[in-house]
């Protein structure tokens, strides 16, 4: 009796199984997504995945970590040919999503040189043109100001202000000038007792420490010349063949 029953159990999951497997072509393809409906009459082996698409597009990432290293020709190499930095006037003619690109390429090659220059310390070696990392950073530098150009100028059109919030120069009472933004406050200024306290002007007897302090920052101005210009004197005796190289 218990063999029968056993028996029945195990023809109803045969049946059941053959009963799941003879479900139609078109149903199986219909719940399962990314499959050719009219490849399943043959034979469920030729299965094919349809083409996936995305609607967030991203770039793939073609190479790793040897982009944060220069170019394997370059090797071993004492000098690299490179090109001039780019200067305002070229980059005034570029429109801003070429600029954008720019800044990002540049981005990478300082990312490159940064590396090759700290690689070239471990190794206790000579970095293989080192004015390459000037002429980036002075790229980047004139790509930025050409960007705040667009933005004053924008800011002009659409405002008539150049700061990006409107203010004024002022004096504090020490005879200092700096950029006062204008903001907003809860009660009238002539009630802020907070804002009376602020003096935007400086006394008569101030105006003899003004031109003191002017003086100051002009002798420290011109003895960092004076001594940059002593260490390059002392530079060119000690390495004169550095000099002539310099001077041609």
């Amino acid at each position: 009796m218990a063999v029968g029953v056993g028996v029945a159990a195990l023809c109803r999951r045969l049946k059941g199984s053959l009963r799941l497997s003879g479900v139609r072509p078109s149903l199986m393809a219909a719940g399962i997504p990314g499959l050719t409906p009219d490849l399943f009459h043959k034979s469920q082996a030729k299965v094919e995945l349809l083409h996936q698409f995305k609607f967030l597009h991203t770039t793939l990432s073609r190479k790793g970590l040897e982009e944060f290293f220069d170019d394997p020709v370059n090797w071993g190499e004492k000098s690299v040919k490179s090109g001039d930095a780019w200067n305002i006037k070229q980059l005034r003619a570029k429109s801003s999503e070429d600029l954008h690109k720019l800044w990002y390429v540049l981005l990478k090659e300082k990312n490159m040189l940064l590396t090759l220059e700290v690689e070239s310390k471990r190794q206790l070696k000579p970095m293989p043109s080192p004015e390459r990392l000037e002429k980036v950073e002075e790229s980047m530098k004139n790509i930025d100001l050409v960007v705040r150009e667009r933005e004053i100028a924008l800011r002009l059109l659409q405002t008539g202000h150049e700061k990006p919030v409107p203010g004024e120069w002022r004096h504090d009472f020490l005879g200092r000038t700096y950029w006062y933004s204008y903001k907003e406050w809860p009660i009238p200024w002539y009630l802020n007792k907070k804002y009376k306290k602020r003096k935007f002007y400086y006394l008569p007897h101030v105006e003899r420490f003004i031109r003191l302090r002017l003086e100051q920052s002009l002798r420290t101005r011109a003895r960092k010349q004076s001594l940059e210009k002593t260490k390059q004197k002392l530079l060119e005796r000690k390495f004169p063949h550095l000099a002539v190289k310099s001077q041609s």
